[in-house]
């Protein structure tokens, strides 16, 4: 609403099967349409946002995407993912897409030309390369996303991790039975409770054992991502992600976009991640030892990424009691103090100058010690 009343032109799809409680906040004045319903569409499932892609400076368009919905929940307690993302030629990609879906070019949405789900066609660019680095942007269900995950799957030269919402496609989890049984890949996921009463779950849980783990915490494990050889630098690193779930539906009727991104470094920043994941879970994964940034305490009870950082760090902390986590510079000085409980606890970092810092939690007399690069 304050973009709009400041001049900044607007355009909103929503889905139409979703509460949108937030919606009638909007500005009347905003143009919006909502997504068809009926037995032959499923929802309009992305979650992405670009500004400015238009822009004649070439440093202005950003994209933003990936799992999380726009809601309290998700922001604040479900496990998700967002990539921000600036390019201009990718944001205009998108913007395409996006008029697809709209109708029109202009402000004004023409409802006559709007097309959504099957009705769409593949009418995009998929490879980009940003900053160097070979980027796939594909959008269901015009453009086969699943069969462009299981290519990735097939592609895996070493290890395999994955953390999914809804996996329901067992041509997902047929491709990667066949990763573990004859060509020995060290594969690790995690499932969100919703996906175990579907085929994928006891296809996969002979051959994965331990290594797949259900996520029955509270709230929900949201993401919808993929990591292939993130601790190989020899191979292709690269991640997997966007709105897109595992499912026939995300495949073949509703509306979603997924990004690839081959880059070592984003790889090792998602493995971060995950790896914090699982120990929440009990499970400690496979090491990188190729890739710098994981820093394992000294004790094993703290986790903290990510490692590079330059905005936050979270730290997720095994320990009933509060603990102190401090940050000392490299004369000793402390910079910064807070307290943490069980879980993942968030710190600021913005306004420190790039560095090598280091990080202690105090719990009782207790310390873990952690090396922290701030960019």
């Amino acid at each position: 609403n304050n973009a709009f009343n400041r001049g900044v032109i607007i355009r909103w799809i929503y889905n139409s099967s979703s509460s949108n409680n937030s919606l009638p906040d909007l500005d009347v004045n905003i143009p919006k349409i909502g997504s068809p319903t009926g037995i032959n569409y499923g929802i309009m499932h992305n979650k992405f946002m670009v500004i400015d892609g238009n822009s004649a400076d070439i440093n202005d368009p950003i994209v933003l995407t990936g799992s999380t919905n726009w809601t309290d929940q998700q922001i604040n307690s479900d496990y998700n993912n967002m990539l921000i993302v600036q390019d201009k030629n990718l944001a205009l990609a998108y913007i395409t897409e996006f008029n697809e879906m709209w109708g029109s070019a202009t402000p004004t949405p023409n409802l006559t030309l709007s097309k959504f789900g099957q009705y769409k066609t593949d009418n995009t660019p998929h490879q980009f390369t940003i900053d160097g680095k070979l980027v796939e942007l594909y959008f269901s269900p015009s453009d086969n996303t699943t069969q462009k995950l299981i290519s990735k799957i097939n592609s895996a030269n070493s290890s395999i991790y994955f953390g999914i919402y809804a996996f329901t496609d067992t041509d997902v989890s047929d491709a990667l039975t066949n990763k573990i049984q004859n060509e020995g890949i060290y594969v690790a996921g995690i499932m969100d409770q919703f996906s175990v009463n579907y085929t994928p779950y006891p296809n996969l849980t002979p051959v994965m054992g331990n290594n797949l783990k259900v996520f029955n915490l509270p709230y929900i494990y949201h993401n919808k991502m993929m990591l292939i050889d993130p601790c190989d630098v020899n191979s292709d690193p690269m991640i997997f992600t966007g709105s897109h779930n595992w499912s026939a539906s995300a495949d073949t009727k509703n509306d979603e976009n997924v990004l690839i991104i081959h880059d070592d470094t984003i790889s090792n920043l998602y493995y971060q991640s995950i790896y914090s994941d699982f120990q929440i879970l009990n499970l400690t994964i496979s090491s990188c030892s190729q890739v710098t940034g994981i820093e394992h305490a000294i004790t094993g009870k703290t986790i903290l990424f990510p490692n590079p950082a330059h905005d936050y760090i979270t730290f997720t902390l095994n320990t009933l009691d509060k603990a102190e986590i401090i940050i000392y510079d490299k004369t000793g000085r402390i910079v910064k103090h807070q307290t943490g409980n069980i879980g993942e606890n968030t710190m600021d970092i913005s306004d420190l100058s790039p560095g090598i810092y280091f990080v202690s939690t105090n719990k009782n007399g207790n310390k873990d010690k952690l090396k922290l690069i701030v960019q």
